[in-house]
């Protein structure tokens, strides 16, 4: 396959200076991917936990050759192929009722906003410190990060912020115009940061005793990346909205909302174009095949991460971890790369660790030897 070797001349020239990069990834097979240079990476990013299944996965790449043969898109002007049928198997994986489709988990939490404000009547919402919804202007709202929020004040919905894992501090931040309450079970942009055990449970209690929404973001911990298929099944708690994305088409653009039952939107409240096209849900739909056959292996693999890289306190729930470096963590992502390693730095100068679920555990063991003695380089 040929690539443009000016690719950053032509990205310099012509791309909006949005994204900081500096490789093009042009093949990929499970956990492995190659770029443009020729050079060859085991990826524990898996496109920010989005290529679950791995890259190119065969049953994922048959669904989606075979849909593209047969018709790309139709619209929402009429039933598309493979939707229902993936609208019921997220109903039977989530617990709740009723699924409505997006293109991003950005769109998903918009979704997820509107649908709160009209089915309550109320306008705001609470959310928690270092969270992360989306760039779009509603979800913006309800994402903590100054750096990426403030250029864009004043924004819409209401959103409080409280600190993260502190039940407490969201019951005295609900009012009688809080329709919903945000909240990641497991922070994924901040490092992840998981909370204190109960504290998802305490929250669904806070939001029924005060007749709010409990919407829980699981772009990034859905689809079986904590070790279950949502991390608030961890808890054995039900939210009233949920909204994913990120890994449920192995890298096809989709998210979702599914809701409990008497919450959906009726007909001309919400709507779009591309969303769950046929395409998309059968890409999906395959990528669910998948997950069923390796999601009892996930647990496992994480904690063989957290035996292997123990020395450096990793904060492990099923295949997403956590390290705290400091202003050494681009240091480490270097020292990686040059390895044939693939890692992330996220907020606060945390390590992401998110590979895909289907890698092997010689491939963990290779990837986090490569980690620890980058992390002992600058220690």
């Amino acid at each position: 396959m040929n690539f443009e070797k000016n690719y950053r001349e032509l990205d310099s020239s012509y791309y909006m200076p949005a994204f900081s990069r500096d490789m093009m990834l042009v093949r990929g097979s499970g956990s492995t991917v190659i770029d443009a240079e020729g050079n060859k990476y085991l990826d524990f990013v898996a496109g920010i936990a989005v290529c679950s299944t791995g890259h190119c996965h065969p049953t994922v790449v048959k669904a989606i050759q075979e849909q593209a043969a047969e018709l790309i898109h139709c619209s929402n002007l009429y039933y598309v192929p493979h939707q229902g049928m993936l609208a019921k198997r997220l109903v039977e994986k989530t617990g709740l009722k009723k699924a409505f489709f997006s293109n991003s988990g950005a769109e998903a939490n918009e979704a997820a906003i509107k649908l709160a404000r009209v089915r309550t009547g109320k306008t705001d919402f609470v959310a928690c410190e270092d969270g992360f919804h989306g760039r779009t202007m509603a979800s913006l709202s309800c994402t903590h990060k100054p750096a990426i929020r403030e250029p864009f004040l004043p924004l819409n919905p209401r959103c409080s912020f409280v600190p993260y894992g502190d039940a407490e501090a969201i019951r005295k931040a609900i009012t009688k115009e809080t329709a919903g309450v945000f909240v990641e079970p497991v922070q994924g942009e901040a490092g992840i940061i998981i909370p204190p055990k109960g504290y998802l449970r305490e929250v669904r209690e806070i939001c029924d005793e005060t007749d709010t929404l409990l919407i829980l973001d699981e772009v990034q911990t859905g689809m079986g990346r904590t070790g279950k298929w949502f991390a608030y099944q961890h808890e054995e708690i039900l939210p009233d909205i949920v909204s994913i994305a990120k890994g449920i088409a192995s890298g096809f653009p989709m998210g979702a909302i599914v809701a409990r039952d008497d919450l959906e939107f009726s007909k001309s409240e919400h709507g779009s174009t591309f969303a769950g096209g046929p395409l998309a849900c059968a890409a999906a739909n395959a990528t669910l095949d998948v997950i069923d056959e390796v999601l009892p292996s996930v647990s496992k693999k994480g904690e063989l991460i957290k035996k292997v890289l123990s020395e450096h306190n990793p904060r492990v729930i099923g295949l997403m971890v956590g390290i705290t470096i400091g202003d050494a963590c681009p240091q480490v992502l270097q020292s990686c790369k040059e390895q044939g390693l693939l890692v992330n730095c996220a907020a606060h100068g945390n390590l992401r660790l998110i590979p895909p679920l289907v890698i092997s555990e010689e491939e963990i063991k290779s990837g986090c030897g490569v980690i620890d003695a980058a992390i002992r380089a600058v220690r």
